[in-house]
């Protein structure tokens, strides 16, 4: 099973537009973070975790030209505005490109992009609009997409809830405040786990470093990789200070794992 990282970056992106930081103008490609998504692969399936702004460019740098579903974690526009993207893709398959996620979230995508889920709007002749279907998830309810069985997470952000995903031994979880119990049980035994942590205070919706790297000991995967990442933080410095076994993911970095 492989794992690519397409977005690495928090809803601003880095660069930041305007900013004169170091980072935002650091020489380390590492340092160019995307808003998140990732791509996860087996044999026979290949399920895209959101769709970022950016997702034309995340899969054409990273040669992925086939997704056979799209996993959404939650309804924010870091996460969904890339949507559109997905006409190149469920233009070349037979039937209509199946989307899961939470209950609220295939809702507000049906309502946000009817275009796309609304049988009766056609595009004029010669164009093309995607073809999507909606699936709505349960958390703790393994649904089997393609060859994968794949597991929703809830987890906490804010006032809404996310969906993480586990598949077989890997587990991605973004936007995340907090792991509840829960969660955690859901995680256990994973070997690649995928955390966010936006900054070393805490912050109201978000994992914090420190609360990252307490949910990944907790876990015991033998490899954590943490994403939605900002400006405030170099990819060489934060990957020194990270204890073993923890880094921080990039934008085009591969994780391959046995299933």
């Amino acid at each position: 099973m492989k794992l690519t990282f397409l977005g690495t970056g928090t809803s601003f992106g880095v660069p930041q537009i305007g900013c004169g930081c170091a980072v935002c103008h650091s020489n380390d490609p590492r340092d160019k973070r995307t808003r998140v998504g990732a791509v996860v692969e087996s044999k026979g399936t290949s399920l895209l975790i959101d769709t970022p702004p950016e997702l034309r460019l995340q899969l054409v740098a990273n040669g992925i030209a086939r997704v056979d579903a799209v996993l959404f974690t939650h309804d924010h526009a870091d996460h969904t505005n890339g949507l559109d993207d997905v006409r190149a893709i469920s233009s070349q398959r037979a039937g209509k490109l199946p989307f899961y996620g939470p209950a609220e979230t295939m809702a507000s995508l049906t309502r946000r992009f009817t275009y796309i889920f609304d049988d009766a709007i056609q595009p004029l002749p010669g164009g093309l609009k995607p073809e999507a279907a909606a699936h709505v998830l349960e958390p703790g309810r393994v649904a089997r997409i393609g060859d994968l069985d794949v597991l929703p997470v809830e987890v906490p952000h804010g006032t809404f809830r996310v969906f993480g995903y586990r598949i077989g031994p890997v587990a991605y979880v973004t936007d995340a405040k907090s792991v509840p119990d829960v969660a955690l049980a859901q995680l256990a035994g994973v070997k690649v786990l995928v955390l966010n942590a936006l900054f070393h205070t805490a912050h109201p919706s978000h994992l914090s470093f420190g609360e990252a790297i307490a949910v990944a000991r907790h876990v015991g995967a033998e490899r954590t990789f943490l994403t939605h990442l900002t400006h405030n933080d170099a990819h060489a410095e934060l990957e020194a200070e990270l204890p073993a076994g923890i880094a921080p993911a990039f934008d085009g970095l591969q994780v391959t794992v046995d299933a």
